[in-house]
């Protein structure tokens, strides 16, 4: 008999068990293990059965220890599962189909990595009849949420049906349940609708647009960001990009993610971002145009009749192909300035008694939700369906994290809520180093609900919109190893369990790599942006796992897989900037970091005449208006001036967008080389002594950048510029002078 080497372990799962023991001996499961399953769960059978196939494959012949799948009433919480494995058998218990679904995805975690590539049998059987040690273990295990859900934006760059199955088999790896799947925007229509043969036709299919561009430039530098050529074709000498899904296709793919007990959510997000539809069909807006807005393109009309039949006949169609039992619909980034001016909707909003335009579109959000309920459905939609008057039964998707009220007014109206706020939960934006830490420690209940509202979150999902995903390998990279943090979330984390995780999570990626998963490896600790130093400096990289290589050029070429690998360790003498990337033996890479090392003289403190005068805080200019960067708010005259005691922004200030500009003096305790670390959203720009120490600049999600000075004792010029775009707001400045951990500059540091 051939033992296949390598046997996991079981202090390596992901999520981790609520209950686990492990014994002595292992279960040696071959191609003669029988599987034994009661009627109600046949189809599970059919899972394992497969697992087995492509691990050690099938012989008529059963003997010796043997799987038994049994259905136990007494089990009460759903999902929940027990799985002991002996030397004599392996049992599983559970109520529901899901319970055992994820008792198997936890003895496929207890297989070797290398089952992952499916060649086992194949590659084995000259050597005898393959066989897999599972290690002995008892388990009693269930989730802590019902919603353990991936989003995925297939309208701004279109995916594969078959990543779309791959994507089901990763997501029941780690347990998770609701693929919620963005089918329709602006940029593309993906779902064959067989009434409306041109939303496909034509709305699947665009010139390349500014996303395509802004990808194509970011390609240069990184293969991920090059347009799928799959999806291109030409039509009458002119080149398109896009896709569909037939509805035979999504059929079998609901039928493949139902047999693992995964729910697809499909959006067709109206009344907004339907530029797709309206291009072939005009009569759906209020003055038959389409085009964009201030911010938003304009939506389709509440007010015509001919809309309504045009929806409830799409949906129609779409509940036929999606048996969820919720149906989402968007409902977000209305702009309703058509709205205003058209004389039906006007005539409408007199006969119905809706005073103002959120009002009308909630009237549209209700007559959906009404036609979804004579269906047997349930309508999901962003949090802004909860504008207006919506009724109880509707949930309720939250995901602007600058509305700090929005899950309070959904819980208030009885509706249930997934909890899908942008930070951290959108898996778009860029990573940093705090990124799977803070997706791990994410609370889906807000601190404060009691525990009748706590009921009403059902749990998370996170979201990966596509407008910067062109390839299913930068999906990947984006994703993993980030959807691991949230299934563990949303199964048994416990923030203490963090280390744990980060542990496991590294025991994971030989299996990611099996799988062919394009993941992010984990940051390079303790890496600035900009370093300074007096005459010599070095650089010296722990790889945060032992099969990582750091690899380096100086010439401002990205490395590659074939660069010299980091010395320990690299000395610097002058000006350089140092490019790195971590590279596993599989070929899987983390981010870019570029390193600029600066050499220069400690910058002198302010003379005592200078800084004598000087009284507590910060003098602030605040801009009641947008900038697309700290640099446009040169030449504005701030609308109000203030004094604060730090850099951060005041409780009074609500402008969806503004600027501001901290300055004064920062008062150094002593000589010293000192780092700082701006975390921002949108942009900021920090100066000490006249010169930019931190650039953080733009319009981006938060995110950290970081830099050097060399200060002496005293008094320094400080400023610091700060945007906020629209859309929720970050800013948080710390330090550190090389002994302690990053921490907040203690207000008694600022004057003006």
């Amino acid at each position: 008999m051939h033992f296949l080497p390598g046997l996991a372990s079981a202090q390596d799962l992901i999520p981790y068990p609520q209950k686990l023991e492990t014994h002595p001996g292992s279960f040696v499961l071959t191609r003669h293990t029988a599987i034994h399953a009661p009627q109600v769960f046949l189809e599970e059978a059919k899972i394992l059965r497969d697992l087995q196939k492509r691990t050690v494959g099938l012989d008529p012949e059963k003997r010796g220890p043997a799987f038994n799948l049994v259905y136990d009433k007494t089990i009460a919480i759903p999902e929940e599962y027990r799985l002991e494995i002996a030397p004599q058998h392996t049992v599983i218990k559970a109520r529901d189909g899901a319970g055992i679904i994820h008792a198997i995805e936890t003895i496929r975690q207890l297989m070797p990595a290398a089952v992952e590539k499916g060649l086992i049998a194949e590659s084995t059987a000259s050597a005898g009849t393959p066989a897999i040690f599972l290690p002995a273990v008892s388990i009693e295990d269930y989730p802590r949420y019902a919603w353990r859900g991936m989003h995925l934006d297939v309208s701004r760059h279109f995916f594969s049906i078959g990543y779309l199955y791959r994507l089901i088999d990763r997501m029941a790896l780690y347990k998770m349940n609701k693929l919620h799947l963005h089918l329709t925007d602006d940029q593309g229509w993906r779902v064959e609708i067989k009434k409306y043969p041109l939303l496909t036709a034509a709305g699947a299919w665009r010139s390349f647009n500014n996303q395509d561009s802004a990808c194509m430039a970011k390609a240069a530098d990184d293969p991920d960001f090059a347009i799928d050529s799959s999806h291109i074709v030409t039509r009458n000498g002119k080149k398109l990009y896009g896709g569909f899904y037939t509805q035979r296709e999504l059929k079998a793919l609901v039928a493949y993610a139902g047999a693992r007990h995964i729910d697809i959510i499909p959006e067709i997000d109206m009344p907004g971002h339907m530029m797709a539809a309206i291009n072939s069909y005009p009569f759906l807006t209020c003055n038959g145009e389409n085009k964009w807005g201030d911010l938003f393109t304009k939506p389709i009309c509440p007010c015509n009749e001919s809309t309504f039949t045009f929806a409830e006949n799409v949906y129609s169609e779409i509940m036929d192909i999606f048996p969820s039992k919720v149906i989402h619909i968007g409902g977000d980034e209305v702009d309703r300035t058509d709205w205003a001016r058209s004389p039906t909707c006007k005539a409408l909003m007199a006969k119905e008694g809706i005073s103002d335009l959120p009002g009308l579109q909630s009237y549209f959000i209700r007559r959906m939700e009404q036609f979804f309920a004579s269906r047997g459905r349930t309508l999901v939609g962003w949090d802004e369906i909860i504008e207006g008057p919506i009724s109880r039964s509707a949930v309720v998707m939250y995901w602007r994290t600058w509305v700090k009220d929005a899950p309070y007014k959904a819980a208030e109206n009885g509706n249930r809520i997934v909890m899908a706020p942008g930070e951290p939960l959108y898996f778009d934006r860029p990573a940093d180093r705090y990124d799977l830490s803070n997706i791990y420690h994410f609370a889906p209940v807000p601190k404060d609900f009691d525990s009748v509202q706590a009921k009403l979150v059902l749990g998370a999902q996170a979201c990966l919109w596509a407008e910067q995903l062109p390839s299913e390998k930068r999906a990947d990279y984006m994703s993993m190893p980030r959807m691991t943090a949230l299934a563990e979330a949303l199964w048994t984390a416990t923030p203490e369990a963090y280390d744990s995780y980060f542990r496991r999570l590294k025991a994971q990626f030989p299996r990611l790599d099996a799988l062919h998963i394009n993941y992010r490896l984990p940051d390079l600790p303790g890496l600035l942006n900009d370093y300074a130093f007096k005459a010599v400096d070095s650089l010296t990289i722990e790889p945060p796992a032992a099969d990582l290589a750091v690899r380096y050029t100086l010439d401002g070429t990205r490395p590659t897989i074939h660069s010299p690998v980091l010395p320990r360790p690299l000395v610097i003498k002058q000006d350089t900037l140092v490019q790195l990337e971590a590279f596993s033996h599989a070929g899987s890479h983390g981010d870019v970091y570029d390193l600029r090392f600066h050499r220069e003289p400690m910058q002198p403190a302010l003379a005592a005449s200078q800084s004598d005068a000087l009284r507590p805080g910060l003098a602030c200019a605040y801009y009641k208006a947008g900038f697309k960067s700290t640099r446009a708010m040169a030449g504005h005259s701030p609308d109000s001036l203030f004094t604060y005691d730090r850099p951060e922004v005041p409780g009074s200030i609500h402008a969806p967008a503004f600027g501001l500009t901290y300055s004064g003096s920062i008062d150094i305790p002593a000589d010293g080389v000192y780092s700082f670390f701006l975390d921002c959203d949108d942009g900021g720009v920090l100066r000490v002594g006249g010169d930019i120490v931190v650039d953080n600049d733009g319009n981006h999600s938060a995110i950290e950048r970081s830099g050097q000075v060399i200060l002496e004792k005293g008094r320094h010029p400080f400023r610091l510029d700060f945007i906020e775009g629209g859309g929720g707001f970050t800013l948080r400045l710390r330090y550190t002078d090389g002994r302690t951990e990053p921490r907040d500059i203690p207000a008694a540091w600022f004057w003006h």
